[in-house]
């Protein structure tokens, strides 16, 4: 008996070490930085995150999207004014883990199967 709640214990402690942060709450608004590789050069966006509306600024360029929040960590953007087809598609947002000032995320178009993920950080 001794030895199985001992098992026990070890085994809930472990768990606990390993377990993801997760505070979306704190990433919810704000400024934000993103940084990807396209053609093996650094990009960086930046963007603006309130509770119904994302602006992003990429290469002096502003663009906005409606977003809706489905849970605490899990959102749905839609280009305000889309200028082709594609930009129509809505682009469904996860946040998986948080540390200190950032969060990784996957993101897809919703409904495809095919995920990214990234790495933003808050700084404001």
């Amino acid at each position: 008996m001794k030895t199985r709640l001992l098992f026990l214990l070890i085994t809930l402690l472990l768990a606990s070490c390993y377990s993801t942060e997760k505070n979306c709450k704190d990433f919810k608004t704000g400024t934000f930085e993103f940084e990807t590789y396209i053609n093996g050069e650094v990009n960086k966006t930046t963007f603006t995150r309130n509770d119904t509306l994302e602006i992003d600024f990429y290469q002096n360029k502003a663009d906005s999207s409606a977003i809706r929040w489905v849970n605490a960590c899990e959102y749905i953007a839609r280009k305000i004014n889309p200028k082709n087809r594609e930009e129509r598609k809505a682009l469904q947002f996860k946040i998986l883990s948080t540390d200190g000032d950032t969060y990784t995320f996957e993101y897809s178009i919703v409904g495809e199967p095919k995920k990214q993920k990234g790495t933003a950080r808050k700084v404001n």
